[in-house]
């Protein structure tokens, strides 16, 4: 090879580990209390909506923020204020949330919410698996 091709080869592979490093989020998920060591820094936190509790939202007060109770992997039970809109439709039935924000005093503030919701589907329906 010659030292253009070597040279063009690296520079490429700088442009590209430096466009990823800019574009994506390398972040890992983490609990409410790993989050609280670093107040103010954002993370996702993978948690379960507390139905016993339920959502405190009122539209007249303010239509873009509600309020509910997660509990993180780890079983430690937050308070969770969402400040980017209404509930999300069906929240209540989802499996699983993946919670975006950070964390300030004893309230995890969420910007962002992921959820994972049932599957309508039973393990003996699903196509090519083998009974």
């Amino acid at each position: 090879m010659k030292k253009t091709h070597v040279a063009l080869l690296v520079l490429v592979v700088v442009a590209i580990s430096v466009i990823s490093a800019t574009f994506l989020d390398f972040s890992t998920y983490e609990t409410f209390g790993s989050a609280s060591k670093e107040p103010g820094k954002s993370f996702h936190v993978i948690g379960f909506f507390d139905k016993a509790k339920g959502i405190q939202y009122d539209a007249k007060t303010d239509p873009n923020q509600f309020t509910f109770y997660a509990k993180d992997k780890s079983g430690a039970m937050t308070k969770v204020v969402f400040t980017n809109g209404a509930p999300p439709r069906d929240i209540d039935k989802s499996e699983q949330l993946v919670m975006k924000g950070y964390v300030k005093g004893d309230v995890f503030y969420c910007s962002g919410i992921q959820m994972k919701c049932p599957s309508k589907y039973k393990k003996d329906m699903v196509v090519g698996e083998k009974v």
